[in-house]
């Protein structure tokens, strides 16, 4: 049983060990109004279980708190940036771990594209190279995989555009970054729009056979990114409604990933 609630842990709660290093990271409750009734611990529990197991909100597991509750926090983390302050913290906090500066020098940049569910929205295309409909993760990752930066468009719109409103924060946010590599889809005027824009230099990995599976030479650590993400069952496929939405879900599937990494490590 866990010492703060009187129910068995789920695989996707978190452990004593992690909400060590989580907790101070979550904003406290208000002091204004009334005393808050649910902990923190169990509102991190229940986004952790729609994340991993892929349910819809309205079928959370009656022993963790109600559903709309834990939905509005979810809801109000996103809107504040609390999802990408803690995913931010964390990266910098595990880089630290591994001996890394915290802000990296080089990194990847590349896209997936996953279709969508019958939600609401107009972010949704056609990739027409992938023959897919729905929309497009655009990462920015380092060496070590940890992702710098995450944005979620429709997929019809071809990564050389995706890759600018990926960096659309400008070069400010990438103190150290010096060098990227990407795969062809981004040759011409993307590449040519960072070297001018931000002053990086970029590496242009090709497939040296098409239209077969191959391991590329650095491009290799942001496909293992994805494949991390895609173990999430909430990621699977694009649930959500918003854009917004889904960077929120990635933020925190990267987060609990690097939280079980970093108390492997200060444990």
């Amino acid at each position: 049983m866990l010492p703060h609630r009187n129910r068995p842990a789920y695989p996707s709660d978190v452990t004593d060990a992690q909400w060590a290093i989580l907790e101070p990271l979550v904003p406290k409750p208000s002091t204004e109004g009334r005393p808050a009734e649910i902990e923190r611990r169990e509102i991190i529990n229940g986004i952790l279980y729609i994340l991993r197991s892929g349910e819809p909100w309205r079928m959370m597991p009656h022993d963790l708190p109600n559903w709309q509750t834990v939905y509005q926090y979810f809801r109000d983390w996103k809107l504040d940036g609390t999802w990408e302050r803690i995913h931010s913290h964390l990266r910098k906090r595990l880089r630290q771990e591994l001996g890394r500066e915290e802000d990296p020098s080089a990194g990847s940049i590349d896209s997936q594209t996953i279709q969508t569910s019958a939600v609401r929205g107009e972010e949704r295309g056609y990739d027409a190279e992938k023959k897919r409909f729905g929309r497009k993760r655009h990462l920015l990752v380092d060496t070590e995989g940890f992702a710098q930066t995450v944005h979620v468009h429709a997929a019809d719109i071809q990564d050389r555009d995706g890759g600018r409103l990926l960096l659309a924060d400008g070069p400010d946010r990438y103190p150290r970054m010096k060098h990227v590599w990407v795969d062809s889809a981004y040759a011409g005027t993307f590449a040519d729009w960072i070297q001018e824009q931000f002053g990086w230099s970029v590496q242009i990995i090709k497939l040296r056979t098409p239209h077969r599976f191959q391991v590329q030479p650095r491009r290799w650590v942001v496909e293992r990114t994805f494949s991390w993400i895609s173990r999430c069952r909430r990621l699977s496929r694009d649930f959500e409604g918003r854009c917004d939405t889904s960077e929120a879900f990635i933020h925190v599937a990267l987060s609990r990933l690097m939280l079980a990494r970093l108390s492997k490590l200060t444990g």
